[in-house]
C-alpha cells in the first residue's frame, strides 16, 4: 500500500524557475562581485526571462487556449499559475531595473564608463552623433504608418520598437506610426567625451531625429516597447515526411507566433498602450511596465569592454595532468589504455581533452570510424572541422545532429549539410524524441585487435560554452562502454530497439525506472541498518515519481543531499516527509551544468554521470545517457567535488521547507576548484 503523502508536497516549477533567476539577479545586486560581472548577470537575467516567456509561458497559454481545466502537480490551474508568474515577474523586473539605474550605472560612471541620454550631451558631441545617424542608422530605418490604408504592422519577437504619435499641422489630426530599432546596429553608440567611455542608447539617437523621419509633421511623443512571442516549435513528426523539411517549415512559422508579453517603457501614454494591447491581442496582465531601459540583455555589449580591472581575474583552463607530459601532449589513446580520465570543465581544458580526442582520432591512420552526437556546438566548431577532416581522409564518420535543439535549429541544419557534403553519414535523430546525450565513439585498429575509445559527458561539444559551463566527462577505453555505445548508435541510426545496457542507463526507457529502483534500494538498506545515502547534482528536479521516491527514502532515514542549480519541485525538511533531505543551489561565475548521482549501495557505492536532468522531457521525450563510473580515481574525484560543494562554509542558497531560498556561506566553491586545477597542472 502506497504511503499517504501531503497534497502540497510539490513546489510549482514555474515559480521555482523564477526563484532561480532571482538568484542570478542577487549576483547582480552583490557589490562584492566585480562591476562588469554584475553587468553580465543583469544581461543573463534578462535573456533568461525572455526565453522563459517564449517557451514556458507560451506553453501555458497554449494549453489555456484549449479550454481544458489543467492543474499543475502542486494543484494550481493555468490561470492561477499565470497570475502568480505575472506578479513575481513584475517584482523581479523592478528589482532588475533598480539595480541597473540606481546602483550599477553610478558605479560604472565612477569607473569612467557612462551611459548617457541625448539631453545629457553637450554641443561638442552632437555633430559626430548626427553624422553617425545620417550615415549608419537613417538608411536602415523604415517608419510604418498605421491608418485605414496601412494596417498595424507585424512586430517581430524581441525587437525594440518606437511607437510614435505625430500630428498633421494642416488638419490637426493625430496619427500613429511604428519604428523598429534596428538590431544590426550596436545598441550602445560610443560618444567621445574626453577620456571617459560614454555610450548613448540607440533608441535615444533615433528619437532625437524623429523629425527627419516624419518631415512636415509635428512629433507629439514617442514610446519604447518590445514584444515577446511564442517561440516553442511544434514539429509535426511523420515517419513518411522528411524531418528536415518539416523543421524548416516550422522555423518559418515561429517568427509569427502569438504575443505572450508586452514590455513598455514607463511612462507610456494610455492611448498608445491601448492600441498596442488591442493590435497585439494581449491581455492587460501580459503587459510589463519597465522603469528605465528596455532589453538589458544588450548589456553584453558593455560587458565586452576592454576593462579587465572591472571583471573577474582571467582563468586559463588547465590540461588534465594525465593528458600531457610537461608542455607535450600525450596520445589520448595511450592514456586511456592505462585507465579512464575524468575531465571537469572549465577547470580542465576542453581543447586539450575532448577536442583533442576527436582531432587525434581524425588524424590517426589507424582509426576506422568516428561516431558522435551533436546537440549544440559553436559557430566555428573545431569538432565539426575534425569530423569533416576524418571523412575526407576516408574514415567512416557517423554524426547524429539534433536539428530540434531549441534556438539552435538553423545552426544545426547548416552543420548537418556541411557534414553531409564532406561525406559524413548524418542522422537527424528519432521520430518523436530529441537526442540530448553527449557521446562519442572512436573505433581503432591496433594490430590484430579492434579497440573502442569513448567519451560520455554532461555538456555539449562546444568549446566556447566549455569555458563558461561547469561539466563533467569520462574518456575511457572500457570495452563494456564501447559495446554499449555501439548498441546505442545502432539504435540511433538504424532500427535496433536496444533497451538494456551494461554500463549505461538510457532514456526514454531506462533512466526513470533505473533511478527509482536505486532510490528504493537505498530505502531498504536504511530500513535494514546497512549504509545508505543519496547524492544528486542536476540542473532541475521536477519529475514527481522520482521526487516521491526520494520522499519515501527520506522517511526510511536515508540522508539525501541535492545540489540543484535551477528548478526544484521537492520540499526539503518537512517533518515526516523529507526531514533528511537537504537542497542547495550554487550560482556563480560558471554555470553549474553537470549531472552526477551517487548511491551508497549498502557500502558498495556507485557514481553515475550523464546528460539527463530529472524532468519529464528528459526522461520521457529525449534520448539521454547516464554512465556508471567504475574507475576508482574518478569516483574519488566525484566524491571530493560533491563534498566541497556541500561544505558548510560554501557560498550558496539553501532551500527551506516553505519553498524559499536563503543565501548562506562565504567561501567561493568555484574559485577553490580553479586554484586546485592550476596547482595540479603545475
Amino acid at each position: 500500500m502506497a504511503p499517504t503523502r501531503p497534497a502540497d508536497r510539490y513546489i510549482n516549477r514555474e515559480l521555482s524557475w523564477l526563484d532561480f533567476n532571482a538568484r542570478v539577479l542577487e549576483l547582480a545586486e552583490d557589490d562584492s562581485v566585480p562591476l562588469l560581472e554584475r553587468v553580465k548577470f543583469l544581461a543573463i537575467f534578462a535573456g533568461n526571462l525572455d526565453e522563459f516567456y517564449m517557451v514556458r509561458i507560451a506553453g501555458l497559454k497554449r494549453r489555456q487556449s484549449t479550454g481544458l481545466t489543467v492543474r499543475s502537480p502542486d494543484g494550481l490551474t493555468i490561470r492561477e499559475q499565470l497570475a502568480r508568474v505575472s506578479e513575481r515577474t513584475r517584482d523581479l523586473v523592478h528589482r532588475h531595473a533598480d539595480v541597473f539605474t540606481k546602483d550599477i550605472t553610478p558605479r560604472l560612471e565612477e569607473a569612467g564608463v557612462r551611459i548617457v541620454r541625448w539631453h545629457d550631451l553637450g554641443e561638442s558631441e552632437l555633430p559626430r552623433l548626427r553624422e553617425y545617424f545620417r550615415d549608419q542608422v537613417f538608411p536602415v530605418l523604415t517608419p510604418l504608418a498605421v491608418d485605414p490604408a496601412h494596417p498595424f504592422p507585424y512586430i517581430s519577437g524581441l525587437s525594440l520598437n518606437l511607437a510614435v504619435r505625430v500630428r498633421d499641422p494642416d488638419t490637426d489630426a493625430a496619427r500613429f506610426a511604428r519604428l523598429k530599432v534596428p538590431n544590426n546596429v550596436p545598441r550602445f553608440v560610443p560618444v567621445a567625451v574626453d577620456s571617459t567611455a560614454a555610450f548613448l542608447p540607440l533608441e535615444d539617437l533615433i528619437a532625437a531625429h524623429l523629425p527627419a523621419l516624419f518631415p512636415g509633421l509635428d512629433v507629439i511623443d514617442h514610446h519604447l516597447f518590445r514584444v515577446t512571442r511564442n517561440a516553442d516549435l511544434e514539429v509535426e513528426e511523420d515517419r513518411d515526411e522528411d524531418l528536415l523539411q518539416a523543421l524548416e517549415r516550422e522555423l518559418a512559422r515561429r517568427r509569427f507566433g502569438p504575443a505572450v508579453r508586452l514590455e513598455v517603457a514607463e511612462p507610456m501614454h494610455p492611448e498608445v498602450l491601448e492600441v498596442l494591447v488591442s493590435e497585439l491581442e494581449v491581455d492587460a496582465s501580459d503587459v510589463v511596465h519597465v522603469p528605465g531601459l528596455l532589453d538589458l540583455a544588450a548589456l553584453w555589449e558593455l560587458y565586452e569592454l576592454d576593462r579587465p580591472e572591472l571583471g573577474d581575474d582571467p582563468f586559463v583552463p588547465a590540461t588534465h595532468p594525465r593528458l600531457s607530459e610537461g608542455e607535450t601532449p600525450k596520445s589520448v589513446f595511450a592514456t586511456l589504455r592505462e585507465g579512464d580520465v575524468l575531465v571537469h570543465h572549465p577547470y580542465h581544458s576542453f581543447a586539450t581533452s575532448v577536442q583533442r580526442f576527436i582531432e587525434q582520432a581524425a588524424a590517426d591512420p589507424h582509426v576506422l570510424a568516428i561516431k558522435q552526437t551533436l546537440y549544440r556546438t559553436s559557430g566555428d566548431s573545431p569538432i565539426v572541422n575534425a569530423l569533416i577532416d576524418a571523412a575526407q581522409a576516408g574514415k567512416q564518420v557517423v554524426v547524429l545532429v539534433e536539428i530540434k535543439a531549441r534556438f539552435d535549429e538553423e545552426a544545426n541544419i547548416s552543420w548537418a549539410r556541411s557534414l553531409e557534403r564532406a561525406g559524413c553519414h548524418v542522422v537527424y535523430g528519432l521520430v518523436g524524441l530529441k537526442t540530448h546525450c553527449k557521446t562519442a565513439l572512436v573505433v581503432r585498429r591496433e594490430g590484430p585487435l579492434i579497440r573502442r575509445y569513448c567519451h560520455i559527458g554532461t555538456g555539449n561539444y562546444n568549446p566556447k560554452t566549455a569555458r563558461l559551463y561547469e561539466d563533467l566527462g569520462i574518456l575511457t577505453a572500457d570495452p563494456r562502454v564501447g559495446a554499449d555505445l555501439t548498441d546505442l548508435f545502432n539504435t540511433l541510426t538504424g532500427y535496433s530497439r536496444q533497451t538494456s545496457y551494461r554500463r549505461l542507463m538510457v532514456a526514454p526507457h531506462g533512466i526513470r525506472p533505473g533511478l527509482v529502483e536505486k532510490i528504493r534500494r537505498e530505502a531498504r538498506n536504511a530500513s535494514e541498518g546497512r549504509p545508505a545515502g543519496i547524492r544528486v547534482k542536476v540542473n532541475s528536479l521536477v519529475d514527481e515519481e522520482l521526487i516521491d521516491a526520494l520522499y519515501d527514502a527520506s522517511a526510511a532515514g536515508v540522508p539525501v543531499e541535492l545540489l540543484i542549480r535551477g528548478i526544484c519541485s521537492l520540499r526539503p525538511g518537512v517533518p515526516g516527509l523529507s526531514e533528511t533531505v537537504r537542497v542547495r543551489s550554487i550560482v556563480g561565475r560558471f554555470l553549474e551544468h553537470s549531472r552526477a548521482m551517487w548511491f551508497a549501495g549498502g557500502g558498495e557505492g556507485e557514481w553515475w554521470i550523464g546528460s539527463s536532468d530529472l524532468m519529464h522531457r528528459n526522461l520521457d521525450r529525449r534520448v539521454e545517457v547516464l554512465l556508471r563510473v567504475c574507475d576508482d580515481t574518478a569516483e574519488r574525484q566525484l566524491q571530493e567535488m560533491f563534498d566541497g560543494a556541500m561544505a558548510g562554509d560554501v557560498r550558496c542558497w539553501e532551500l527551506g521547507s516553505d519553498g524559499t531560498w536563503t543565501r548562506t556561506g562565504e567561501r567561493d566553491y568555484q574559485a577553490g576548484l580553479m586554484a586546485a586545477a592550476v596547482d595540479h597542472a603545475g
